[in-house]
């Protein structure tokens, strides 16, 4: 579910086809993401020995620990693209607003939460042309913690 006024359109992104854009105006620490209809996870494994696996790599998020959805159906979700400066805090499915946000605003998140431990993304990122390579679970989970926190503790 997203929660502010958005709309998907072409993304300032290089290559990266079409973006999520704020249509308001948004606070630090709001949130702009919260899931709603998870209706199966999966761990790693499953994904890997489904026949199509490969095919559904990109509609692929992990959410915690060993536990991924598979997506094909493309929620409006799906549009928030990388940057590895994002405007966006993956953690646990959730997305906050690291800063104060302006409409118009492209939201953008680090995909290294969503992929598998090691898993690489076949595109590199636009800006810095790194590889995007998947966090393990521990280190995704510290680090998107350690920034909830952050963000958090700089609006008391």
């Amino acid at each position: 579910m997203i929660l502010p006024r958005y709309h998907v359109a072409a993304s300032s992104i290089p290559g990266a086809g079409k973006g999520l854009f704020l249509d308001e105006p948004l606070a630090a620490g709001r949130l702009i993401t919260a899931p709603d209809d998870i209706r199966k996870v999966y761990k790693w494994d499953e994904v890997l020995a489904r026949p199509d696996a490969q095919q559904l790599l990109g509609a692929t998020v992990r959410w915690f620990e060993d536990r991924y959805t598979i997506t094909p159906e493309w929620p409006d979700e799906c549009y928030i693209n990388h940057s590895f400066a994002p405007c966006g805090l993956w953690h646990l499915g959730f997305v906050f607003a690291l800063a104060n946000l302006p409409a118009g605003t492209e939201v953008t998140v680090d995909y290294r939460h969503l992929l598998a431990p090691g898993q690489e993304e076949d595109f590199s990122d636009a800006t810095t042309g790194q590889r995007i390579v998947g966090y393990a679970w521990n280190e995704s989970l510290a680090t998107s913690t350690a920034q909830l926190q952050a963000l958090l503790a700089g609006q008391a």
